[in-house]
Protein backbone atom coordinates (compact mmCIF):
# COMPACT_ATOMS: atom_id res chain seq x y z
CA UNK A 1 0.00 0.00 0.00
CA UNK A 2 1.41 3.41 -1.28
CA UNK A 3 0.61 6.13 1.37
CA UNK A 4 1.20 9.70 0.37
CA UNK A 5 0.21 13.18 2.32
CA UNK A 6 -1.86 15.66 0.56
CA UNK A 7 1.58 17.43 -0.53
CA UNK A 8 2.82 13.81 -2.74
CA UNK A 9 5.00 13.12 0.18
CA UNK A 10 5.70 9.62 0.29
CA UNK A 11 5.02 8.32 3.69
CA UNK A 12 6.53 5.41 5.44
CA UNK A 13 5.52 2.99 7.90
CA UNK A 14 5.49 -0.45 9.19
CA UNK A 15 2.77 -3.10 9.11
CA UNK A 16 2.14 -5.51 11.78
CA UNK A 17 -1.03 -8.14 10.41
CA UNK A 18 -2.44 -10.51 12.68
CA UNK A 19 -2.18 -14.35 11.52
CA UNK A 20 -2.34 -14.79 7.14
CA UNK A 21 -4.07 -11.43 7.19
CA UNK A 22 -1.05 -9.70 6.07
CA UNK A 23 -2.47 -9.68 1.95
CA UNK A 24 -5.77 -8.69 2.79
CA UNK A 25 -7.74 -5.71 4.71
CA UNK A 26 -8.62 -6.52 8.43
CA UNK A 27 -11.95 -5.22 9.72
CA UNK A 28 -10.22 -2.78 12.32
CA UNK A 29 -6.57 -1.23 12.27
CA UNK A 30 -5.06 0.96 15.07
CA UNK A 31 -2.53 3.24 13.40
CA UNK A 32 0.11 4.70 15.64
CA UNK A 33 2.05 7.68 15.53
CA UNK A 34 5.80 9.22 16.87
CA UNK A 35 6.10 12.01 18.53
CA UNK A 36 8.55 14.75 17.37
CA UNK A 37 12.14 14.17 16.66
CA UNK A 38 10.95 10.45 16.20
CA UNK A 39 9.78 7.67 13.57
CA UNK A 40 7.79 4.74 13.54
CA UNK A 41 10.12 1.91 14.98
CA UNK A 42 11.28 3.20 18.22
CA UNK A 43 11.08 0.33 21.24
CA UNK A 44 7.77 1.28 22.56
CA UNK A 45 5.86 1.46 19.27
CA UNK A 46 6.97 -1.77 17.51
CA UNK A 47 6.37 -3.72 21.19
CA UNK A 48 2.84 -2.18 21.47
CA UNK A 49 2.37 -3.37 17.73
CA UNK A 50 3.37 -6.70 18.67
CA UNK A 51 0.85 -6.72 21.73
CA UNK A 52 -2.03 -5.54 19.63
CA UNK A 53 -1.35 -8.39 17.11
CA UNK A 54 -1.15 -11.09 20.00
CA UNK A 55 -4.46 -9.85 21.06
CA UNK A 56 -5.92 -10.22 16.98
CA UNK A 57 -5.48 -6.24 16.34
CA UNK A 58 -3.24 -5.70 13.48
CA UNK A 59 -1.57 -1.94 13.45
CA UNK A 60 0.01 0.09 11.05
CA UNK A 61 3.24 2.71 12.49
CA UNK A 62 3.77 5.85 10.40
CA UNK A 63 6.64 7.90 9.94
CA UNK A 64 5.02 11.17 9.36
CA UNK A 65 6.15 13.48 6.54
CA UNK A 66 9.86 14.72 7.46
CA UNK A 67 10.45 12.20 10.11
CA UNK A 68 12.39 8.80 9.43
CA UNK A 69 12.39 7.18 6.04
CA UNK A 70 9.33 9.15 5.01
CA UNK A 71 9.87 12.00 2.18
CA UNK A 72 9.79 16.12 3.12
CA UNK A 73 11.70 17.85 5.08
CA UNK A 74 11.73 18.20 9.01
CA UNK A 75 11.79 22.09 8.87
CA UNK A 76 8.13 22.02 7.65
CA UNK A 77 7.15 19.42 10.60
CA UNK A 78 4.31 20.66 12.58
CA UNK A 79 1.61 18.92 14.57
CA UNK A 80 -1.19 20.71 12.00
CA UNK A 81 0.69 19.00 9.23
CA UNK A 82 1.24 15.76 10.87
CA UNK A 83 -2.66 15.63 11.31
CA UNK A 84 -2.76 16.27 7.64
CA UNK A 85 -0.56 13.20 7.31
CA UNK A 86 -2.88 10.97 9.20
CA UNK A 87 -6.09 11.75 7.34
CA UNK A 88 -3.98 10.78 4.31
CA UNK A 89 -3.33 7.60 6.28
CA UNK A 90 -6.52 6.77 7.10
CA UNK A 91 -7.71 7.65 3.23
CA UNK A 92 -5.61 5.02 2.58
CA UNK A 93 -6.52 2.33 4.69
CA UNK A 94 -10.32 2.90 3.73
CA UNK A 95 -9.11 2.81 0.27
CA UNK A 96 -8.04 -0.76 1.49
CA UNK A 97 -11.25 -2.38 2.94
CA UNK A 98 -10.46 -1.50 6.54
CA UNK A 99 -13.69 -0.29 7.89
CA UNK A 100 -12.81 0.50 11.55
CA UNK A 101 -10.05 2.64 12.31
CA UNK A 102 -8.21 3.91 15.94
CA UNK A 103 -5.60 5.69 16.64
CA UNK A 104 -2.63 6.20 19.27
CA UNK A 105 0.31 8.85 19.29
CA UNK A 106 2.96 9.38 21.56
CA UNK A 107 3.97 12.91 22.84
CA UNK A 108 3.58 15.09 20.07
CA UNK A 109 1.64 12.15 18.24
CA UNK A 110 -0.73 12.47 20.98
CA UNK A 111 -1.16 16.38 20.48
CA UNK A 112 -1.76 15.19 16.68
CA UNK A 113 -4.34 12.24 17.48
CA UNK A 114 -6.35 15.21 19.62
CA UNK A 115 -6.09 17.37 16.33
CA UNK A 116 -7.44 14.69 14.08
CA UNK A 117 -9.81 13.10 16.10
CA UNK A 118 -11.44 16.84 16.96
CA UNK A 119 -12.79 16.73 13.32
CA UNK A 120 -12.71 13.32 12.03
CA UNK A 121 -15.43 10.78 13.08
CA UNK A 122 -13.55 7.99 11.10
CA UNK A 123 -11.49 7.80 14.40
CA UNK A 124 -13.86 5.47 16.74
CA UNK A 125 -10.82 4.80 19.75
CA UNK A 126 -8.05 7.33 20.94
CA UNK A 127 -5.10 6.59 22.61
CA UNK A 128 -2.67 9.42 23.76
CA UNK A 129 0.22 7.96 25.62
CA UNK A 130 2.47 10.46 27.34
CA UNK A 131 0.29 13.50 24.92
CA UNK A 132 1.02 16.37 24.93
CA UNK A 133 -1.41 18.97 25.28
CA UNK A 134 -0.29 22.48 26.32
CA UNK A 135 1.81 22.51 22.61
CA UNK A 136 3.12 26.12 22.68
CA UNK A 137 4.19 25.94 26.58
CA UNK A 138 6.29 22.48 26.39
CA UNK A 139 7.91 23.96 22.47
CA UNK A 140 9.38 26.84 24.16
CA UNK A 141 9.86 25.25 27.60
CA UNK A 142 12.34 22.50 25.80
CA UNK A 143 13.77 24.32 22.51
CA UNK A 144 12.79 27.94 23.10
CA UNK A 145 16.54 28.69 23.71
CA UNK A 146 17.69 27.65 20.63
CA UNK A 147 18.75 29.02 17.06
CA UNK A 148 16.83 28.50 14.73
CA UNK A 149 19.07 25.21 13.19
CA UNK A 150 19.68 24.20 16.64
CA UNK A 151 19.18 20.75 16.80
CA UNK A 152 16.13 19.37 18.55
CA UNK A 153 17.63 17.03 21.93
CA UNK A 154 20.82 17.21 20.22
CA UNK A 155 19.36 14.88 17.03
CA UNK A 156 21.11 15.83 13.89
CA UNK A 157 18.54 16.67 10.73
CA UNK A 158 16.00 17.64 13.55
CA UNK A 159 16.30 21.69 13.04
CA UNK A 160 14.76 23.50 15.97
CA UNK A 161 12.82 25.95 12.87
CA UNK A 162 10.28 28.45 12.47
CA UNK A 163 7.56 26.76 11.07
CA UNK A 164 7.20 24.80 14.15
CA UNK A 165 7.47 27.03 16.77
CA UNK A 166 4.68 29.32 15.15
CA UNK A 167 2.38 26.39 14.88
CA UNK A 168 2.96 25.83 18.32
CA UNK A 169 2.14 29.27 19.18
CA UNK A 170 -1.00 29.31 17.08
CA UNK A 171 -2.02 26.06 18.91
CA UNK A 172 -1.36 26.68 22.06
CA UNK A 173 -3.07 24.22 24.09
CA UNK A 174 -6.07 22.12 22.68
CA UNK A 175 -8.50 23.17 24.95
CA UNK A 176 -11.79 23.55 22.11
CA UNK A 177 -10.16 20.22 20.54
CA UNK A 178 -10.28 18.21 23.41
CA UNK A 179 -14.10 19.21 23.83
CA UNK A 180 -14.61 18.53 20.64
CA UNK A 181 -13.44 14.89 21.04
CA UNK A 182 -16.33 11.97 20.73
CA UNK A 183 -14.68 9.42 20.26
CA UNK A 184 -13.71 6.95 23.56
CA UNK A 185 -10.27 8.30 24.62
CA UNK A 186 -7.51 7.16 26.92
CA UNK A 187 -5.11 8.96 28.04
CA UNK A 188 -1.90 6.81 29.52
CA UNK A 189 0.96 8.75 31.52
CA UNK A 190 3.74 8.44 33.63
CA UNK A 191 3.80 10.55 36.53
CA UNK A 192 7.71 10.61 36.45
CA UNK A 193 7.43 12.57 32.68
CA UNK A 194 10.36 14.75 32.36
CA UNK A 195 9.57 16.24 28.72
CA UNK A 196 6.07 16.65 28.65
CA UNK A 197 4.39 16.86 32.75
CA UNK A 198 1.53 14.48 34.12
CA UNK A 199 -0.28 17.33 34.13
CA UNK A 200 -1.02 17.72 30.30
CA UNK A 201 -3.16 14.47 30.92
CA UNK A 202 -5.42 15.62 33.51
CA UNK A 203 -5.65 19.23 31.96
CA UNK A 204 -7.05 17.44 28.32
CA UNK A 205 -9.50 15.00 30.35
CA UNK A 206 -10.54 18.11 32.27
CA UNK A 207 -11.09 19.96 28.84
CA UNK A 208 -12.60 16.81 27.73
CA UNK A 209 -15.15 16.93 29.98
CA UNK A 210 -13.75 14.06 32.31
CA UNK A 211 -14.94 11.73 29.91
CA UNK A 212 -11.54 10.12 28.91
CA UNK A 213 -10.03 7.22 30.69
CA UNK A 214 -6.65 8.02 32.44
CA UNK A 215 -3.79 5.35 33.55
CA UNK A 216 -1.21 6.95 35.65
CA UNK A 217 2.13 5.13 35.65
CA UNK A 218 3.78 5.11 38.73
CA UNK A 219 7.18 6.19 38.77
CA UNK A 220 7.52 6.13 34.79
CA UNK A 221 9.18 8.69 32.26
CA UNK A 222 8.54 9.97 29.41
CA UNK A 223 9.74 7.03 26.56
CA UNK A 224 8.05 4.13 29.34
CA UNK A 225 11.33 2.85 30.26
CA UNK A 226 10.81 -0.86 31.48
CA UNK A 227 7.30 0.20 31.42
CA UNK A 228 6.32 -0.94 27.64
CA UNK A 229 4.53 -3.60 29.33
CA UNK A 230 2.45 -1.96 31.74
CA UNK A 231 1.39 0.75 29.12
CA UNK A 232 0.57 -2.29 26.26
CA UNK A 233 -1.17 -4.10 28.28
CA UNK A 234 -2.97 -0.92 29.35
CA UNK A 235 -3.52 0.07 25.90
CA UNK A 236 -4.01 -3.17 24.51
CA UNK A 237 -7.32 -4.14 27.35
CA UNK A 238 -8.60 -0.87 26.20
CA UNK A 239 -8.63 -1.21 22.64
CA UNK A 240 -10.22 -4.48 22.95
CA UNK A 241 -13.04 -3.05 24.74
CA UNK A 242 -13.19 -0.31 22.68
CA UNK A 243 -12.20 -1.18 18.90
CA UNK A 244 -13.51 -5.11 19.16
CA UNK A 245 -11.56 -6.72 15.82
CA UNK A 246 -14.61 -8.91 14.92
CA UNK A 247 -17.29 -6.17 15.43
CA UNK A 248 -19.19 -4.97 12.60
CA UNK A 249 -17.58 -1.77 10.69
CA UNK A 250 -19.24 1.28 10.99
CA UNK A 251 -22.11 2.17 8.14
Amino acid sequence: MDVRNGAGERLDYGWYPIGESAGSPPPAVVVIGHGVTSHWDRPWQTELAAALAFAGLPSLLVSFAGNGLSEGRFDDVTPTKEAADLGSVLDALQAWGVQRLAYAGHSMGGAVGCLRASTDARIEALVSLAGMFHVDAFMQRTFGHLPYGGLMLDKPGCPWNPALEADAAHLGSLTAQAAAVRAPWLLVHGDADELVPLQDALDARAAAGGRPDLVILRGVDHRFTDAIRAMSTAVVSWLQQHLPADAPGRR
